[in-house]
């Protein structure tokens, strides 16, 4: 049937969906994280190379750690430094995916986020094991080569096997020390892949940001994410039409999940009730405003301009600025909006693809057709997601037709 993908594509869907659940699980019994990878790998190419033929198990994941499992068995037998029974998870773990092996995830969580690790390294080393992101991806991310990563990846992965970190959920004392790594890897595999159609890795993101709030009510920033996750999922339904971007300021309202809306406004007002305000709780606080025009009818940009306000001065970031000028073109007009674009002085402003689309915007509204075609040529050239993609050639050919 015309629009199913092949066999061989939902096999990898089906492994790529289970990757971080099983490599905790692995990871979590020897304490080597590099050799749970490459047993995890050995079934992940058998599964790729036998499922499209014979189909998918009733019990995928079950199959994977099976396989996996009786590679780390030959690797210990040909290993004689190795003991099978202190290397190996027992079958007995098989029944971990029955509740998603959810402690499992929660432990390697907060290993990678343990303090004898380098702390440019937390983030990064959870999007990877925990969530499944490769090095390339999360390389782009962070503004670094993907050789770079890798090394320090691989660093901190040694440095877990020879330090001898245990694998636990540490005591609620010990949270706020590591909390912050993992709520960072959480959002950020988030929004690495809340674009897409299918969403795996951003449900599970969401629902990792869920268990996290609920183990520790009291911290406001956990609550502050699943809050934030959680206005931002609500407009799944309005956010492509017919392949193509749709703004948050343009979609239809009604398409929003309200249930989900007012569940995050809740949590947003336990985490304010807490009194400890964090970056995740003004992005949510950003996010709610969006939220409220499905009951005002009109987007309140100054209020959304003076919390980017708060925003940039406490938790500086590349998107946070251009953001927050994006906001102004809106409020205060496009020529401030130009001005605060060109007092950016992060690193990797020349090839951060939102820039160039709010310069664009704004040179167009300004009248500046030449600059803004450039502007939008580079944002085109920049953008990797094709539903955006889409909306600024769409952008760029109203621009085109108006001049004409």
């Amino acid at each position: 049937m015309r629009g199913q993908p092949s066999p061989a594509a939902r096999a990898e869907d089906v492994a790529r969906a289970a990757y971080g659940k099983l490599l905790a699980i692995l990871a979590s019994r020897s304490g080597d994280i590099m050799a749970a990878e490459d047993a995890l790998s050995e079934a992940f190419l058998a599964a790729l190379t036998t499922w499209p033929e014979r189909g998918i198990p009733d019990n995928p994941q079950a199959w994977l750690l099976t396989v996996a499992r009786n590679r780390r068995i030959d690797a210990a037998r040909r290993d004689a430094r190795l003991l099978i029974t202190d290397e190996v998870p027992e079958m007995a773990d098989v029944a971990l995916i029955a509740d998603d092996g959810l402690d499992e995830r929660l432990k390697l969580l907060f290993v990678c986020a343990h303090p004898a690790i380098d702390e440019r390294v937390h983030t990064p080393l959870m999007l990877q094991t925990v969530l499944g992101l490769e090095a390339e991806e999360i390389a782009r991310a962070f503004l670094l080569s993907p050789t770079a990563m890798a090394q320090r990846l691989v660093r901190a992965k040694r440095k877990i096997k020879a330090a001898g970190i245990p694998f636990t959920v540490p005591d609620p004392a010990e949270y706020p020390a590591r909390m912050d790594a993992v709520l960072e890897a959480i959002y950020g595999a988030y929004a690495v892949d809340w674009m897409a159609g299918a969403g795996d890795l951003s449900h599970e993101a969401f629902y990792l940001s869920t268990v996290l709030a609920d183990l520790a009510p009291e911290n406001a920033e956990a609550l502050g994410l699943t809050a934030l996750i959680g206005f931002i999922e609500a407009r799944r339904a309005a956010r492509l039409k017919n392949g193509v971007l749709v703004p948050v300021p343009e979609q239809e309202t009604g398409l929003w999940d309200q249930a989900m809306i007012d569940r995050s406004a809740t949590l947003l007002g336990q985490a304010a009730r807490i009194g400890r305000m964090g970056r995740f709780q003004l992005e949510a606080a950003i996010q709610s405003v969006h939220a409220a025009r499905a009951v005002t009818g009109r987007t309140d940009w100054r209020a959304l301009s003076q919390l980017y306000t708060g925003l940039t001065r406490a938790y500086p970031t590349i998107g946070g600025a251009v953001s927050h000028a994006a906001v102004v073109a809106e409020d205060a007009g496009p020529a401030e909006a130009l001005a605060m674009l060109d007092r950016i002085a992060f690193e990797g402003l020349e090839t951060y693809q939102p820039a160039y689309a709010v310069r664009a915007h704004c040179l167009a509204a300004l009248g500046r057709v030449a600059e803004a075609a450039t502007a939008y040529d580079r944002a085109i050239a920049l953008c990797t997601d094709i539903p955006s993609r889409r909306w600024l050639e769409a952008r760029y050919a109203a621009l085109r037709a108006r001049s004409s």
